[in-house]
Parts: structure tokens; sequence; C-alpha cells
């Protein structure tokens, strides 16, 4: 969904958890076809991506965790909903000054348009 709607044109880092989905050969190939370089937390070090590792622990707090969908729309429904309708535009975070996401992307884009 990133890479349809944003289109990037230099190298962009995709953090993950150590989750073996993401070291599958078909996640691989799409990371290096798309121009993203992935980047894992090291094992026993939950500082490493700690923005990381907070949004997936949330995720599957909210998104994952005991629930069962009835087909694979209904769950890429739910994971829409969750991250463009709940994490991106209404989460705030302590990171990112106690915005959202989308409001900390789009004040860092002003200012490089200002510069």
């Amino acid at each position: 969904m990133a890479v349809w709607k944003r289109q990037p044109k230099a190298t962009v880092l995709v953090h993950s958890d150590q989750g073996s989905q993401y070291s599958s050969a078909d996640y691989v190939a799409f990371l290096q076809a798309n121009n993203l370089k992935p980047s894992m937390r090291r094992r026993g070090n939950c500082h490493d991506n700690a923005v990381a590792e907070s949004f997936f622990a949330t995720f599957k707090k909210r998104v994952t965790q005991r629930l069962l969908y009835s087909t694979r729309d209904d769950a890429k429904t739910e994971v829409f909903n969750f991250i463009e309708v709940f994490y991106d535009p209404i989460k705030r975070h302590s990171h990112t000054g106690g915005v959202s996401p989308a409001q900390f992307e789009e004040d860092y884009f002003s200012r490089l348009g200002s510069v």
C-alpha cells in the first residue's frame, strides 16, 4: 500500500519485527524490487526499533490478537482501517511531539517547502 500510494524514488527504510514472514523470499524480493531496505530489531534488544515495536504491539493488540477473519478481504479491510483511519491520522505519539504520524509528516514536508 505504501509503495503504491507514495511511489518512493529514494531508498526507504522498512522497520519490522523478526517474524519469519519478514525474512521470506517473497518479502525480500518485494523489498528489493521496490528499493526498500529492511530493518529488524536485534534479538534481545527491545529498544533497537522502539517505534516499530510500539506500532506492532498496538497492531497485534487491536487487529490480530485472538481474532479470526472469515476472508482475506475482511482481514485486509481491518488492517487498512487500523492504519489509514485510526493510526496514521489520529494516534498521537510521544516520539513525534504528541501529534499523529500524518500530522508529523505534513509538518515535516511543510518545513521542507519553506526552506
